[in-house]
């Protein structure tokens, strides 16, 4: 199984294969630098094209893989979320729930208004009620006249995931499925207790700062906000007027979050370059910048969380993952502005290449083959296209 993300600064191929103890080992990943794209969706289809075919080089290369169907990561600021109870009344002559009934209930759960341009991505299932009796975890079998499901329901702009999947198609490779980005890094940076406890992951990538909540183990919200560590490089690049290759890498070498740790007057050298003067810049200054841009985020994740009152039930508390949790001291930021725990997160459960796993930058790519390992589970794979047919249809 493939997994890819098409990152804001990187895209990325990883390649896994599903073990009988339903571990999965990684065989190796592709990596290619990410353009034409920006916060998360394609704004230059040929040059991200050029990029994805890179990756997917780089990882049949390392994985001795013939890749020809992936699952997909999506993200970007036009994905949005909400909470959904669907409800389907037995006929009278029957009293026994069966696998269409669970499909119904699904069905009737999605009769929402949404906007017209927009597509129904996942309905996950969080609770059902048999007869008004709750916390039913699988009521195929059970005897009962109404069932009711609650559910959370991704739903984004259909035209933009269309374009991720014809910039696959294109190479060519098959789709096999599309998966919200933090979705899938749920699947590999949580264990099962976690999610049962309540957590929160952040995946903080180039372009997007994508989350997703559980509550007793179900989702209860989601979503993607439209800043992440680009935003820190231009600040970086804006405040100390240098350029913006230079910011990233003093970001990645040097940069923090916590203030007040460095000695007084404590600089930073950076050396000269062709059409770049050598100069020294404040260690401490490096690091407001970080930190003001780091909170600012933060502060706007938690605004929007308090929207609903789940952000009090996480008894887990918070995990961070993605590119930007590799800055120095972004958990303590993280705790300080949430005020509750928090916790740099990288990919579980994995064997394999131990650097690809321990890398939070791999955890969406990561998620989407242990995803895909759950859906081949649960369902015959023939379902898996019948579900998602209104992403493909005309793609070829």
């Amino acid at each position: 199984m493939v997994g890819l993300e098409i990152g804001t600064s990187k895209i990325c191929v990883v390649v896994g294969e599903s073990r009988p103890d339903e571990t999965m080992k990684i065989l190796g990943v592709g990596q290619a630098p990410s353009r034409g794209v920006r916060k998360g969706e394609i704004v230059d289809f040929e040059t991200a094209m050029k990029c994805v075919h890179e990756a997917v080089v780089d990882a049949e290369q390392k994985s001795d893989v013939m890749i020809r169907s992936v699952y997909v990561a999506v993200a970007g600021a036009h994905i949005q979320s909400f909470n959904n109870r669907g409800c389907v009344t037995l006929p009278d002559e029957r009293d026994e729930i069966d696998e269409q009934d669970i499909e119904d209930v699904k069905v009737n759960a999605r009769e929402v208004s949404i906007p017209a341009q927009n597509a129904f991505l996942h309905s996950i299932i969080q609770h059902y009620h048999v007869d008004g009796q709750d916390g039913v975890l699988s009521p195929i079998g059970m005897l009962g006249q109404k069932l009711e499901a609650d559910f959370h329901i991704i739903h984004g702009v259909r035209t933009r995931i269309q374009n991720t999947i014809r910039c696959v198609k294109e190479l060519p490779l098959e789709v096999e499925d599309v998966v919200f980005s933090a979705l899938a890094s749920a699947q590999v940076v949580l264990t099962q207790h976690q999610k049962n406890l309540g957590a929160l992951v952040i995946d903080m990538g180039g372009g997007t700062t994508d989350y997703i909540l559980y509550v007793d183990g179900a989702v209860k919200q989601s979503g993607v906000l439209a800043v992440g560590g680009d935003h820190i490089t231009n600040d970086i690049s804006m405040g100390l007027r240098i350029p913006m290759t230079r910011a990233e890498k003093l970001k990645i070498e040097e940069g923090g979050c916590i203030l007040g740790n460095c000695l007084p007057g404590e600089t930073i050298l950076l050396k000269d370059d062709s059409g770049f003067a050598g100069r020294e810049i404040e260690r401490e200054n490096l690091n407001t910048i970080i930190n003001l841009r780091v909170r600012e985020s933060l502060d706007l994740l938690k605004r929007q969380l308090e929207e609903e009152s789940f952000i009090n039930y996480i008894g887990a508390g918070i995990f961070v993952t993605g590119g930007c949790s590799l800055i120095s001291g972004i958990e303590h930021l993280t705790s300080e502005v949430f005020e509750m725990p928090a916790h740099v997160a990288h990919a579980q459960t994995i064997s394999g290449l131990t650097s690809a796993f321990e890398n939070p930058q791999f955890s969406t790519a990561i998620g989407l083959i242990k995803y895909a390992q759950a859906v081949q589970t649960d369902r015959p794979r023939r379902g898996i296209r019948r579900m998602f047919g209104r992403f493909f249809s005309g793609m070829r």
